[in-house]
């Protein structure tokens, strides 16, 4: 398989959103050809570190303009722990950045008799565009996770998606706060598509939520976790890829 081809973008417009998330828009005639509709996808971030291979992180593009090469790439702010958070943090128009990608998509299924969507900052700019998507008689919950009440965003959805906020200023710390309230919503009746992604422990509470009390299968069932509380990205797919095996075997167990 070819590598992701690198593209070296600038930084063209910058929009605090809320406290604690920041808007970069970035392009330039380096994003040609990239492909279309790919809101939702995620790039990689390369960071220079002194060594062979740069520092990659990953985050989802929020919307992409192909006739003005514009991606919008929106990053939760959570201090200066990372190189893509002190990046975001202070760049200005006109500040260089490589990036690689896009990746998959991470859509809902849209055919299903009922949603249910789930998650923190790391996952809102992944939620909005799915709902976004979302057949206009579309029904279901999406419960988003913030830090600060101030972090509440208007976001499109149909009629029948009942929306909430919690606010927990110590994500990754107080694990249940989302957890919490997705499992105090009632089971709707039919097939639903359901999406979940936070923090590493938020996301395996959810699963187990989802998977073994609610029995939802796999083909309906997309959860995964975006972070991991104290440690890095690269920790973080380790621990991650991990997690991944002993659920399979589990799974394998089970049957």
């Amino acid at each position: 398989m070819p590598k992701p081809q690198h593209r070296d973008l600038a930084v063209i417009r910058t929009e605090l959103i809320s406290p604690n998330m920041r808007r970069l828009t970035v392009g330039g005639t380096d994003l040609e050809g990239f492909p279309e509709n790919q809101e939702s996808a995620y790039v990689k971030l390369l960071f220079p570190s002194g060594a062979e291979k740069p520092i990659m992180r990953t985050y989802t593009i929020r919307h992409h303009r192909p006739y003005c090469n514009e991606l919008d790439i929106d990053f939760m702010l959570h201090g200066d722990s990372g190189p893509a958070s002190r990046w975001a943090a202070t760049a200005q128009v006109g500040d260089r950045i490589q990036i690689a990608g896009p990746g998959g998509l991470k859509l809902i299924d849209f055919t299903a008799d009922w949603f249910f969507m789930a998650g923190d900052m790391t996952s809102l700019p992944a939620i909005s565009v799915n709902m976004e998507r979302m057949p206009s008689n579309a029904a279901g919950y999406v419960v988003i996770e913030v830090l600060d009440e101030r972090d509440i965003q208007e976001l499109k959805a149909p009629p029948g998606i009942d929306l909430r906020w919690v606010v927990n200023p110590q994500p990754g710390i107080a694990s249940g706060v989302l957890v919490d309230a997705v499992t105090a919503l009632p089971w709707l009746a039919g097939r639903p598509s359901i999406w979940a992604a936070c923090e590493f422990e938020s996301m395996r509470l959810l699963r187990r939520y989802f998977k073994y009390e609610r029995s939802v299968g796999k083909p309906n069932l997309y959860v995964s976790s975006y972070w991991k509380h104290g440690v890095s990205e690269d920790r973080h797919k380790s621990i991650k890829s991990q997690d991944a095996k002993t659920e399979e075997s589990v799974n394998i167990q089970v049957s």
